[in-house]
């Protein structure tokens, strides 16, 4: 039986290269292929070794250069190739990465891999901006939300229950939606007042916030 290579999802974090995780760390020393998103940081990508090969497969918004379903035809290639490949994503590879998808696809095909979690951006941001995302007596929970659909149909999110006072919203991707969601989140009844952050590259030396 022909032997295949390994997919390891792993997560990059949210930027900061301090923030990998050990185990992260060691797998992106060891790749033969480093296939990446757009939010993986030159610093975490400097890691890889020397003479491995580096396939850039980012995403931009309404900008898919390279649809899903190629990078989970490419996973497969790659590992039936007989190489060890690290797919590596911004945060984790389960929050709104597509691991997933990508996991699916792979133990279809018969293929060996595993996943490294990630710190995702949530945790990095309030880390970072020193907010907590619960507090007691005031955030009793949390919900992460993706601020777009899948091929960018609208928005059908649970509206009433993300008006809930006491649940900390963190929005993945809402920029181009934000005046859709802010209305129905009020709408929903949500107070207009409810204090809002906008972070872009959390824990990074370019990192902006809008209050």
């Amino acid at each position: 039986m022909k032997q295949y290579g390994k997919v390891i999802l792993v997560g990059a974090g949210p930027g900061d290269p301090d923030l990998l995780t050990v185990k992260a760390a060691k797998a992106i020393a060891a790749a033969e292929v480093i296939v990446y998103d757009r939010l993986v940081s030159p610093e975490i990508l400097a890691m890889a070794p020397q003479g491995a090969a580096r396939i850039n497969v980012g995403k931009q918004p309404k900008q898919h250069p390279v649809p899903q379903g190629e990078i989970n035809q490419l996973l497969v290639r790659l590992a039936k190739s007989g190489r060890n490949v690290v797919r590596l994503k911004g945060g984790d590879p389960f929050i709104f990465g597509r691991g997933s998808e990508e996991a699916l696809e792979l133990q279809s095909h018969g293929i060996d891999y595993s996943v490294i979690p990630g710190i995702t951006s949530a945790q990095g941001c309030a880390a970072s901006l020193r907010v907590p995302l619960t507090h007691r007596g005031l955030a009793t929970s949390v919900r992460y939300v993706t601020g777009h659909c899948r091929e960018d149909r609208d928005l059908d999110l649970d509206w009433s229950g993300l008006a809930d006072a006491q649940t900390t919203l963190v929005i993945y991707m809402g920029l181009a939606n934000i005046s859709e969601i802010s209305t129905k989140l009020m709408k929903a009844g949500r107070e207009p007042s409810t204090p809002v952050l906008a972070v872009n590259n959390a824990t990074q030396a370019n990192e902006r916030r809008l209050k």
